[in-house]
């Protein structure tokens, strides 16, 4: 039976025959890739597609106002957090706008 030490030189003999390896097939398959480009015309967006990384984020349209503090003329679209003038109303029809 092999010692842990045979063992250890063993796989980081075996790392370095991989990354060899890695290396030289990574320069045919960088080759093939480069002919077939060269051969066809690919683009970049040919091959990567538009949109390249994380996906963008699209900004929602601004939500109109619902909401009126009459002492101070804050608005509030009722969407999210409650601000302090309104979270404790019991009936909010009164801060409506338009009413």
């Amino acid at each position: 039976m092999a010692t842990y030490r045979e063992l250890k030189a063993q796989i980081a003999e075996l790392e370095a025959q991989a990354a060899a390896a890695r290396a030289a097939e990574l320069q045919d398959v960088l080759a093939d890739i480069r002919a077939k480009v060269a051969e066809y015309g690919f683009t970049e967006q040919d091959i990567f597609g538009l949109g390249r990384g994380w996906p963008r984020k699209t900004t929602g349209s601004a939500v109109p106002a619902r909401y009126r503090d009459p002492k101070t003329g804050a608005t509030w679209s009722g969407r999210g957090r409650a601000p302090n003038w309104i979270k404790d109303a019991k009936n909010r029809d009164r801060f409506l706008i338009g009413s």
